[in-house]
């Protein structure tokens, strides 16, 4: 097996890397390390989430820059500023022996005046988001003029979140003499397109096969009823007692919503969204870093940046609206060797959204039950039993105390003293999943599914409407989204289902803007591509295939200067409502100090 040094790499940047307890390359560092030290072709390189890609770009560039000079030789960009200060910290790690370093890090919902500052005193290599680079571009504080490297990372998360005009203006600065790499974890269409139109006849490396998930996950779904989504997730939860879990959900308000529920609910959970503070997602990612939060409840683009090696599930509240997100989300567990469980959970009706995921990663999903009541205190019970079992006694602590406590227990047997500890800390679990319903009934799925109208509860809050232009006028999500967002209808407005069809659309928004949307898009001349655009009410659902479904989007997570389409992305700070505290895995202990966590009390049975 190759290392570091045979690969070409510096004593400085093996001695770094020894000290973080990198000892061989992964498949995706031997093939481009050598390809990016070698050669000055463009590099098009795929590796799943989890592979090393940070490394795989940043030690080659690291081992080539003239850190005698103080201009900015590479940059690299990234779609969240999560993933960026992430990047950042690895690459700092990496150049730890390597003098005259520099490595800044630019992205939105920061103070740039102290990011230019840093720029003014040289960096060789700049991280960051795409909207404050083009930022810090446009007030002429960062100059690429000398650039010989250019890094996309995360590519398809970088189109998906709408960056194409950024990347434009970014790449409209560079010098045509320059190495541009792009890394990839899925390669869409989308992808291919930004490869060809930004790098020059590339070399192509792959590890493992295109957009296929990791083959040390395996994945679940549970099918319930939509009223039963977050029972059947604290099911999940309470039948894993170690579990170690991002939950994902598809829009900030949902994100937010279930973690007040699980927290309230006395569970170890927090939210990681774009409406908090950096000072807050800083906070929120450090304390699951610390394992002082059991399930963090996030979106896609908030968990990019995320580096955790041992999560032990995956779960998908909603299924993601791109296929291609599916790939990133389970990819967050079955890392670094160990084994990983994703799973989602789904309604009835969108159990179809599961077939084409397996065509894309290879596996096939595993049906199963949502556990039982019986189950769930099984599991709970055994783990108390181990955490009895192989308790450290401080004999000397203890040892006072013993006499009074074998006299008070005097009289009880071995069986007996074993049954009374086991009920003390154990009855009101018992208590709460005595008669739990059985959340996999297929007809209690089917009538909850639809209300006596027929029509769908999740819906009940939106209005569909109607627009007369389609796939033929170019029109897609992240432009209609954006066309919706320059009518300035109100401030972030719940944007709904989307279906693109070829000559004409479907989306749905927040029932209580109604009226204010129709006259929005009535006032003016507003128009699309050239056509007219006329918008009304339609109360029937049609049939056909969307372009892409999906469910409720406010603006995306992302760079606070980025945009979607046409429409500027929103985003605003909110406080967090989390008491979660430092009390370890699982649910939070109760005043008397049960094991299990929250007092059944309060929680309501599911």
């Amino acid at each position: 097996m190759s290392t570091f040094k045979e690969l070409g790499l510096n004593k400085d940047i093996i001695k770094a890397l020894t000290d973080l307890g990198y000892e061989n390359p992964t498949e995706i560092q031997l093939k481009s390390i050598p390809q990016v030290l070698s050669s000055k072709n463009d590099l098009k390189a795929f590796a799943q989430t989890g592979t090393g890609k940070t490394a795989a770009f940043s030690l080659p560039i690291l081992e080539q820059i003239d850190f005698d000079s103080k201009e900015t030789q590479a940059i690299i960009l990234s779609p969240t500023r999560e993933l960026a200060l992430q990047i950042a910290k690895n690459v700092e790690e990496f150049a730890k022996y390597t003098k005259g370093c520099n490595v800044a890090a630019v992205y939105g919902g920061a103070n740039i005046d102290e990011q230019i500052r840093k720029l003014k005193r040289g960096s060789q290599v700049v991280v960051g988001t795409p909207g404050r680079t083009v930022d810090l571009i446009n007030r002429k504080q960062l100059k690429l003029s000398n650039l010989k490297w250019l890094v996309l990372d995360e590519a398809d998360e970088m189109l998906n979140m709408g960056f194409k005009e950024e990347l434009d203006k970014i790449l409209a600065v560079t010098p045509k003499e320059k190495q541009t790499l792009l890394f990839s974890a899925t390669f869409p269409r989308e992808v291919e397109s930004i490869a060809k139109k930004y790098l020059n006849n590339p070399i192509e490396i792959t590890s493992g096969e295109k957009n296929k998930g990791s083959d040390q996950v395996s994945h679940q779904y549970y099918v319930v009823s939509e009223r039963n989504r977050y029972n059947a997730l604290k099911r999940i939860a309470d039948v894993n007692p170690d579990i170690y879990s991002i939950v994902f959900c598809r829009t900030r308000r949902e994100t937010q919503e279930v973690a007040d529920k699980l927290i309230k609910d006395g569970y170890n959970a927090d939210a990681l969204h774009g409406d908090l503070s950096q000072a807050q997602r800083d906070s929120v990612m450090e304390k699951f870093r610390k394992k002082h939060l059991q399930l963090l409840i996030a979106t896609d683009v908030a968990a990019r940046g995320l580096d955790v090696t041992d999560l032990t599930h995956v779960i998908n509240h909603k299924l993601p609206d791109q296929i291609e997100s599916y790939t990133h989300r389970s990819g967050r567990t079955g890392r670094a060797g160990k084994e990983g469980i994703s799973i989602a959970i789904v309604t009835s009706r969108e159990k179809g959204k599961l077939r084409p995921i397996e065509r894309i990663i290879g596996k096939q999903f595993v049906s199963t039950p949502v556990p039982t009541g019986k189950e769930i205190c099984q599991n709970q019970l055994l783990k108390l039993i181990d955490k009895v079992h192989d308790i450290k006694v401080n004999e000397t602590e203890i040892a006072e105390f013993l006499p009074s406590i074998y006299e008070k227990l005097e009289g009880l047997d071995r069986e007996e003293l074993i049954k009374r500890f086991v009920s003390l800390e154990f009855n009101t679990f018992l208590s709460y999943y005595e008669n739990a319903p059985d959340l996999n009934d297929s007809d209690q799925m089917r009538r909850s599914e639809r209300d006596t109208r027929g029509k769908r509860r999740d819906d009940e809050n939106m209005t569909r409407f109607f627009i007369n232009i389609g796939r033929k006028d170019k029109l897609n999500p992240a432009r209609l989204i954006g066309l919706i967002n320059d009518q300035q209808i109100a401030k972030n407005i719940e944007i709904g289902q989307i279906e693109i069809l070829d000559t004409f659309s479907f989306f749905e928004l927040d029932k209580n803007y109604q009226d204010e949307t129709i006259s929005s898009f009535q006032k003016g001349d507003v128009s699309f591509e050239g056509r007219g655009v006329n918008v009304e009410i339609t109360e029937k659902k049609r049939s056909g295939r969307g372009g892409s479904g999906g469910g409720r989007r406010r603006s995306s997570d992302g760079d606070s200067n980025s945009r979607s389409g046409g429409g500027r992305r929103r985003s605003k700070d909110r406080k967090t409502n989390s008491t979660s505290g430092d009390s370890g895995f699982g649910r939070k202990r109760s005043d008397s100090k049960s094991a299990f966590g929250a007092k059944p009390s309060k929680r309501r049975k599911g």
